[in-house]
């Protein structure tokens, strides 16, 4: 979002208010212009101290290369323990979908607390069914819908791929170049970003990556009667590697980005994933899509593969379903959720403070964030468009919503 400063001397207006209290679009904007505040340099005295105690208990293999020491978030807006103010566009790498610290979800999570806090997933309890029951409302399927709750997109992705294997009885899988899906043992297999996240680890075997889709910077040369660069890419899938390399009839799953993330951010062409699911069901192969980025409205719809008009046989997502509660999900058509009791599991899945988080997240998000996706990324898209009319060094911008 484009945030043109007002002078000091004039005062910034007053965010308007929608009926559940969320800021409009316009208002949020005036917010974040008046108040970041820089008092201090960063890192400033308490930040160089707790990041010294840090480096001595801390594994550093986490990757943070900013040094934020955050005291506090409301909203659009994090504040550093020597009390500089941020407009936080990062908002969480994608988790705060309702903002900082957002009421009613602090209060769903104050109120489920209060109740109990975890009995582990060997029992039952309502707000675990009453997630499953809203993501089935919202689910990106025609067929009813099982979900797997776990605590972060890659146990997800993870619960996907194990499902794939045991409902197809296939072991083989196609992934893409530029993916991220994880760092685990086998998410990490289909993780092609960066080569520092595989480098000294061995990979789960069966994983074959093609290029994705960046009609952009393509590697892939066109072929005479393609429409677009999605129809060069499935084309290749098809007339090379399941022709030479993998037989199609051992391919279990095609885990796939609907927009993909760290690999630059690419929206694919018009013709991607429609002749991707023409491929899928021609070969009997599951189509399991990665929204643990994209999903949970950040496109304007619920997931970012109904933009396609293709239903996926499985998605996996977290991030920004319970506003920063760890929270990860599989989300299968029941036709494809064949596995028995026993088959997977995990000690903290349907968590109830995660599944009250969501709750009231997904209340939210429909209430105002679709339609404040839309509009942002409108606003977003027309302003790229006007900036590329002066600056022909901007070749490509893409804008999902």
């Amino acid at each position: 979002m484009f945030i043109k400063r007002k002078e000091k001397s004039q005062a910034a207006p007053a965010p308007e208010q929608e009926s559940n209290g969320h800021a409009s679009v316009m208002g949020a904007v005036a917010q974040a212009a008046a108040y970041p505040v820089r008092r201090l340099a960063t890192p400033g005295p308490r930040a160089r101290a707790l990041l010294a105690r840090d480096a001595q208990v801390v594994s550093q293999a986490h990757g943070r290369p900013y040094p934020l020491v955050v005291a506090e978030g409301r909203g659009a807006q994090l504040t550093d323990v020597d009390g500089n103010r941020y407009i936080d566009f990062i908002a969480g790498i994608a988790v705060n979908a309702t903002g900082h610290a957002h009421p009613r979800v602090v209060a769903a999570v104050q109120q489920q607390a209060a109740a109990f806090l975890h009995v582990s997933a060997d029992f039952y309890h309502e707000p675990w069914v009453q997630l499953a029951e809203r993501l089935n409302s919202i689910r990106p399927f025609a067929e009813p819908a099982r979900s797997f709750m776990c605590n972060s997109g890659t146990e997800a992705v993870e619960a996907a791929l194990k499902l794939a294997r045991y409902h197809s009885k296939r072991e083989n899988f196609i992934g893409f170049l530029g993916g991220f899906h994880g760092r685990t043992s086998g998410a990490l297999s289909f993780t092609s970003s960066r080569t520092v996240q595989r480098r000294g680890f061995a990979m789960m075997p069966g994983v074959t990556h093609i290029p994705y889709p960046d009609a952009y910077r393509p590697v892939l040369a066109a072929q005479p009667g393609d429409a677009d660069y999605g129809d060069t890419v499935v084309n290749y899938l098809e007339q090379v590697i399941f022709a030479r390399q993998v037989a199609p009839d051992t391919v279990a799953g095609i885990l796939v980005e609907s927009i993909q993330g760290e690999g630059g951010y690419i929206v694919p062409p018009a013709s991607f994933f429609p002749r991707l699911r023409q491929l899928c069901d021609r070969h009997g192969i599951l189509l399991i899509c990665d929204e643990v980025q994209s999903g949970v409205g950040r496109t304007g719809k619920w997931w970012a593969i109904q933009h396609s008009g293709v239903e996926p046989d499985i998605v996996a997502c977290a991030k920004g379903i319970a506003s920063g509660v760890p929270l990860g999900v599989m989300l299968a058509r029941a036709s494809v959720s064949t596995w028995p009791p026993s088959a997977h599991g995990n000690t903290y899945g349907g968590n109830p403070l995660a599944c009250a988080a969501a709750l009231a997240t997904l209340d939210l998000v429909e209430e105002c964030g679709l339609q404040n996706a839309h509009d942002t990324g409108a606003f977003i898209m027309e302003r790229l468009r006007q900036m590329q009319t002066r600056h022909p060094a901007l070749g490509m911008y893409a804008v999902a919503a």
